[in-house]
């Protein structure tokens, strides 16, 4: 009788199991991670260089259209900071592809599954949203509210994202947020920022991530 209990308590553990992997994209990882912190500190080591070799005029230019009152999106996309930025995003973008795309062979679990189409379109809606508000900041020159507006939109999209895939990744979202909040009140350092947010905490979500689910 006991036996009996305890195949039925093992067979409806086995069925949770079974339809949370069905309805969680599980295959996230923590190399992903890894790889794209390391890519955000990379971009911010070379944001800071142009900063330091122009002496700032990277940003006295942006600073200059906007008081000769003709600041388009143009003008600061053609800006060494904004192509750093897309080049940094373009990298950590592809690199946790890869490896997430590795791991679900790994798992044998669709890349490309209902699940993972929930998360992609949870994650979106708010940095969409945000990206839209962000180029009407940069049109009105308001500089010191990009980072931590990246920062706060990015950590929304993976709250809200959170619930289709591991429960830690929400964590990393409220670190996010936290960063983006108090980034709003020194808006110099947005820089600082950035690195802390895109580049340190991914690289310890992704070192626990890997430590918790990877490592063999």
């Amino acid at each position: 009788m006991e036996s009996s209990q305890q195949d039925q308590a093992a067979q409806l553990q086995h069925i949770r199991q079974m339809m949370e992997q069905s309805s969680r994209f599980i295959s996230l990882s923590g190399l992903s991670g890894i790889a794209a912190g390391i890519c955000a500190l990379a971009g911010a080591y070379f944001a800071g260089g142009v900063i330091n070799r122009s002496g700032g005029n990277s940003l006295k230019e942006l600073d200059n259209h906007l008081y000769n009152g003709n600041l388009t999106v143009r003008d600061y996309m053609g800006n060494n900071l904004f192509l750093i930025a897309v080049f940094t995003f373009i990298a950590a973008l592809v690199l946790a592809t890869l490896f997430t795309w590795l791991r679900s062979k790994k798992t044998a679990t669709p890349f490309w599954g209902s699940a993972s189409k929930r998360l992609m379109i949870n994650v979106a809606i708010p940095m969409i949203a945000g990206g839209i508000y962000i180029l009407k900041l940069i049109e009105q020159g308001s500089f010191g509210l990009i980072a931590p507006g990246c920062l706060i939109f990015y950590g929304l999209g993976l709250v809200n994202a959170s619930k289709y895939t591991l429960g830690e990744i929400r964590f990393l979202g409220y670190g996010q947020l936290l960063l983006g909040i108090i980034n709003l009140w020194y808006m110099g350092s947005g820089l600082y920022f950035w690195a802390a947010g895109f580049g340190v905490l991914h690289i310890v979500y992704g070192a626990i991530m890997w430590s918790k689910y990877e490592r063999e």
